[in-house]
């Protein structure tokens, strides 16, 4: 049987409402979804939740709201980050945070959900909000570098459980980085720009070559030019797609062996774009 992960940034879960994402989820109902960039307070998420959940039962999926799985992580920095995770499907355990990054700028980036398929396995969903980074703040890059080294750590982790015929595990979100230039319109005008600094692409470099995690929609999609997740409200880059590919899935290879399909949703039949991100959605024989 076949489920279906999304990850999606909102650019702010309320402001995503106020532009129609409830018509999205009426029309998908991911059976899994990850969200990055939520930025809002817990008494204003929850309601929003709620809202899903119950369009999940009008579409079918569940009988009851209570049934949706919810996981989410607020920042503790304002207006910032935030990460959710929501689920159709079983959930047997939940973890929040990388150990080991205790700054509130490292806060809701990083939860991750242990899922049961309809055939049985249980894998790790992690839902991924990576620092953007400023190659003019040295600050800001270093927080980026060391989010990611630690991320290294878990990654080790979970390549070693899935090897020892443990969970398959599947990393979602916006990670802030575009790998090579299939990735990116315009490679050349960005080597010095954050997201496509080659110091931020080794990182992934070595998701697949050292840690043997797979670029799903890449592994699918094959050597072409795109597709792209993102494009800056400047100007005219969506009209022109000239975008860049900053969302991904990286799975254990025996979970990536399954994936059967992928859709980035870069033109919704909802009345309005509700984040500057499209959402990337990968099926699963699992």
């Amino acid at each position: 049987m076949t489920i279906t992960i999304t990850t999606s940034n909102m650019n702010g879960i309320r402001a995503a409402r106020c532009k129609n994402v409830g018509k999205w989820v009426d029309a998908h109902t991911p059976d899994v979804w990850c969200m990055q960039e939520v930025r809002a307070p817990q008494n204003e998420i929850d309601p929003i939740f709620d809202d899903f959940a119950r369009r999940y039962v009008d579409a079918g999926v569940l009988t009851d709201p209570g049934d949706l799985h919810r996981l989410n992580e607020v920042c503790r920095v304002k207006g910032r980050a935030g990460v959710g995770l929501l689920s159709a499907l079983p959930v047997v355990a939940t973890r929040c945070g990388l150990p080991g990054l205790d700054e509130d700028v490292d806060s809701g980036r990083w939860i991750e959900a242990d899922v049961t398929t309809p055939q049985g396995y249980t894998i790790t969903v992690a839902c991924v909000y990576v620092h953007a980074g400023s190659a003019e703040d040295e600050t800001k890059m270093a927080q980026k570098y060391r989010f990611l080294d630690h991320m290294l750590v878990r990654l080790g982790e979970l390549r070693d459980e899935a090897a020892r015929g443990g969970r398959q595990a599947v990393l979602c979100g916006d990670f802030n980085i575009a790998h090579t230039p299939l990735d990116i319109k315009n490679a050349k005008g960005n080597v010095k720009h954050a997201g496509f600094l080659p110091e931020e692409r080794a990182y992934v470099d070595r998701w697949l070559d050292e840690y043997e995690f797979v670029d799903v929609m890449r592994d699918l999609a094959g050597d072409i030019q795109g597709p792209y997740t993102w494009w800056s409200q400047r100007g005219r880059a969506f009209d022109n797609n000239v975008g860049w590919r900053l969302d991904y899935q990286f799975a254990t290879p025996e979970l990536a062996e399954t994936a059967c399909g992928f859709v980035i949703d870069k033109a919704p039949t909802y009345e309005a774009r509700w984040s500057d991100h499209a959402p990337l959605s990968i099926m699963y024989n699992v």
